[in-house]
Order: C-alpha cells, then sequence, then structure tokens
C-alpha cells in the first residue's frame, strides 16, 4: 500500500512537471520579450549619455570661444591704440613743419 502511495505520489508529480514544460513556453517568449525590451533600454540610455555628454561640452567650448574672442579683441585694441599713437605722432610733425613755415 505504501508502495503504491508513493507510485501514485511519482505519477502525479511526473504529470504535474509535463504540465509544467508545457507553461514554459510561454515563460520563454516573456523572456525573449524581457530581453529585447532590455536591449532597447540599454541603447536608450546609451543614446541619453551620449546627449548628455554633447551636453555637457557645450558649455565649456563656449567658454573656450569666449576667451579666444576676448584674445581678438584686446589684440585688436593693442592695434588700434598702437595706431592712435602713431597718428598722434603724425599729426605733431605736420603741427611742427607749418609752425615752421608760420614764423
Amino acid at each position: 500500500m505504501k508502495c503504491a502511495i508513493v507510485m501514485n505520489a511519482a505519477a502525479v508529480a511526473v504529470i504535474a512537471g509535463l504540465a509544467g514544460c508545457q507553461n514554459l513556453k510561454h515563460i520563454r517568449a516573456d523572456v525573449a520579450a524581457l530581453e529585447s525590451q532590455v536591449a532597447n533600454l540599454q541603447s536608450d540610455v546609451a543614446a541619453a549619455k551620449s546627449s548628455a555628454d554633447m551636453a555637457n561640452s557645450a558649455p565649456e567650448a563656449a567658454g573656450e570661444a569666449a576667451g579666444e574672442a576676448e584674445n581678438a579683441a584686446n589684440k585688436a585694441l593693442a592695434v588700434a591704440q598702437d595706431s592712435q599713437s602713431t597718428v598722434d605722432e603724425t599729426d605733431r610733425r605736420i603741427d611742427r613743419i607749418f609752425w615752421r613755415w608760420e614764423s
């Protein structure tokens, strides 16, 4: 009797196991769908990281451009001041020449 109960329990376990195997196809499909979603999310995260990196580098590039513009403006100012001093010296020379003629 004890052996019959064990055999019946084993048979029920085998039947339940086989019934469970049929559900594995559904679970495998779900796992495949989840893997696909994970792959899509990974590519989305990579794209977002790339965009964030580009956004972070934009202010740095703008700062560098502003520094270069400031350097260019300082050079232009120095050239303008040098030109003005040359013009002032030329005016003084012209004034001296006219003073000589008037005297």
